[in-house]
């Protein structure tokens, strides 16, 4: 199983049969074991990685460290579940260090994704602080190197 999930982790979209090729498991039963992780809800979902500084639409990335009390009994999960349900909230993670929890958001300006986080998450109860980090560039999304090598402009001198 562990196989055919770094399979699909890679390429969402190789068929079936390819992956009954690579991993020597009959395609009925890549078919079956596929099915049965979508059921259990390993696999969560299918996704596409795109590079959005090649299309027109453009978005303004942030990581928001929040610093946040825990709560007794249910630690960091509540408050995190009720950050996460915010649509421009990408996602959220518990994390070590001086902040609690690290947030992806996305918005359409970064004045959008300031008043996002003034006027929404800074002001819940148990967050004590937040430090916003834009995002200028990636260079690596979810696995996949964004940066095209640029092809050489000089001449080549040859003696």
């Amino acid at each position: 199983m562990k196989e055919i999930l770094e399979i699909l982790e890679n390429d969402a979209r190789i068929s079936t049969g390819e992956i009954a090729a690579l991993t020597k498991i009959p395609e009925h039963k890549v078919r079956e074991m596929i099915a049965e992780a979508e059921k259990k809800g390993i696999i969560r979902k299918y996704k596409t990685v795109i590079d959005w500084d090649k299309v027109e639409a453009e978005h303004v990335y942030a990581i928001i460290e929040v610093k946040v009390t825990s709560e007794r009994e249910v630690g960091y999960d509540s408050i995190a579940e009720r950050i996460a349900r915010f649509p421009e909230v990408v996602s959220v993670r518990l994390v070590s260090g001086d902040h609690d929890l690290s947030l992806l958001v996305r918005g359409k300006t970064m004045k959008e994704v300031a008043f996002f986080i003034a006027e929404k998450v800074a002001p819940l109860d148990r967050v004590q602080g937040t430090v916003t980090h834009f995002i200028l560039k990636t260079y690596k999304q979810d696995g996949d190197i964004l940066l095209e090598k640029e092809e050489s402009k000089r001449l080549a001198i040859t003696p």
